[in-house]
């Protein structure tokens, strides 16, 4: 299991959006969840999505972030 999660849905722009800025920001491995069928999942991040959440510490990272802002969150978790 990586240590990121991308929570997302599917066919959802935004989150096609959000994996362009993390290819842009050459973020690390991460594993995808959608939330779309999880009652808890939906509850939690049903109108956040995407939402990068780095499982060591719990931190989360809500739409909208662009490449600059997603590197300081990821050299933050370090």
């Amino acid at each position: 299991m990586a240590d990121l999660i991308l929570y997302q849905r599917d066919y959802c722009h935004l989150c096609d959006q959000a994996l362009a800025v993390m290819a842009e920001a050459r973020a690390p491995d991460f594993d995808s969840v959608w939330v779309d069928d999880d009652a808890g999942l939906e509850e939690r991040y049903g109108t956040r999505v995407p939402v990068l959440r780095d499982v060591r510490n719990g931190r989360e990272l809500d739409w909208p972030f662009d490449a600059s802002a997603l590197r300081q969150f990821l050299e933050a978790s370090l």
